[in-house]
């Protein structure tokens, strides 16, 4: 999903009674110390319940209909998210299904409910502007990991392992591979020869990938990009793209579990 996209064809929809426009920003961060017993719960059953009320005195039919088709939607999709929170949920519907839009982010939010006319998309444009579409290029000598980033969530992820007998580089879409691949000449060994040999060619190498990465950086749209590695070889990337590069993080984190990378990395 494109937040950006997203939040421009909202932003043009405006409706009326009775088929009007749910927003919820649902705070679940679970570090915030008005959170640690799942308030959260009691804020959403509350929010809801507050509209339903209202619609009750008013009496319009249709806009009750409407309203409970989206707080059904609401609350199935709560319920198969609930085991894997991160630190807010953002909503926006209709009882049309001409607006769907629900997501989990990694940043907090102020926690709000409305039904109105047009959707309130000033939180989503503020985190939107924050955090945009950001590249991590996590590099671990032969490994090169890409992460595709939006809103401080992982969108998508790539792997690069170099080939040693024909130095290319390989590309994984998702998961890297359990090992990585020398030819035919199986699983790599961090010799002293291959440690040599990786030092004297390692500029040239990560020259041939940075003009993919420059690619990746431009089809993806990142605003941000973020290099993430030992010394040395984040330098030798950075030097040899194109794109300008946001941050360099020193620090070995191919490994690390990608949440906890774009936390650090990004979110910090």
């Amino acid at each position: 999903m494109n937040i950006q996209s997203e939040i421009k064809k909202i932003e043009n929809v405006q409706l009326g009674k009775p088929n009007r426009i749910f927003t919820m920003y649902l705070n679940t961060d679970r570090a915030d110390p008005e959170q640690q017993g799942g308030e959260w719960r009691i804020h959403l059953k509350n929010g809801l319940r507050n509209f339903e009320s209202y619609l009750q005195e008013d009496g319009d039919s249709d806009e009750k209909r409407n309203y409970w088709a989206v707080k059904e939607k609401v609350e199935k999709y709560i319920s198969e998210i609930e085991q894997d929170l991160a630190k807010s949920v953002v909503i926006f519907a209709t009882g049309d299904d001409s607006i769907w839009f629900a997501e989990k982010f990694q940043m907090p939010v102020t926690t709000l409910f409305e039904w109105d006319d047009t959707a309130n998309l000033d939180q989503l444009k503020e985190m939107h502007q924050t955090f945009p579409k950001s590249g991590i290029i996590l590099t671990q000598k032969e490994a090169v990991k890409v992460l595709d980033t939006e809103l401080g969530t992982l969108k998508d992820s790539h792997t690069f392992e170099l080939d040693l007998e024909t130095e290319d580089w390989r590309q994984y879409s998702g998961p890297p591979p359990s090992q990585a691949n020398t030819g035919s000449g199986g699983k790599i060994t961090q010799t002293d020869q291959f440690k040599e040999r990786f030092e004297a060619n390692r500029y040239r190498w990560y020259k041939d990938l940075a003009n993919t990465l420059d690619r990746f950086a431009k089809g993806l749209n990142w605003e941000n990009i973020y290099i993430v590695g030992d010394k040395d070889e984040a330098n030798d990337l950075k030097n040899n793209m194109n794109k300008p590069i946001t941050k360099v993080v020193n620090k070995n984190m191919l490994d690390h579990e990608e949440r906890k990378i774009i936390k650090e990395v990004v979110l910090n």
